[in-house]
């Protein structure tokens, strides 16, 4: 089961549940797979909210690594969800809300007309 604290999130991929978690290493792999020289500029790529099927196999490829699954990319690109390329933009939603929570790039990335209320975000000062 997915700890949020951590960051992790649950998912169904081809009939099987995991858990998926952006960690620092995972984040390293997609800051080399989109040429970004660091953690802002792979958040405000997010943040466009404009999610292709290849940027959601790399993402959730590296949210399955970084829990700890040894699942390749390809593997990823043959998997099933509820909901088709509606469910793999909620699952890649869903894990970068709990990566970078106050960047708003999950919001912008739900797919139209399901995008739920945001929750309230504080200051970068708050604690």
């Amino acid at each position: 089961m997915a700890n949020g604290a951590r960051g992790e999130v649950d998912a169904v991929l081809g009939g099987r549940s995991y858990t998926l978690c952006l960690t620092l290493g995972a984040l390293a792999e997609l800051e080399a797979a989109y040429g970004d020289g660091d953690l802002v500029a792979l958040a405000e790529r997010f943040e466009t909210g404009r999610i292709g099927a290849r940027d959601a196999i790399r993402i959730i490829g590296a949210g399955l690594r970084g829990a700890g699954h040894t699942i390749g990319d390809d593997e990823v690109a043959a998997m099933g969800t509820q909901g088709g390329a509606v469910g793999y933009v909620r699952i890649v939603a869903r894990l970068l809300r709990a990566t970078f929570p106050d960047a708003g790039a999950a919001d912008s990335a739900e797919p139209p007309g399901n995008r739920a209320a945001s929750p309230a975000r504080g200051s970068p000062g708050d604690a």
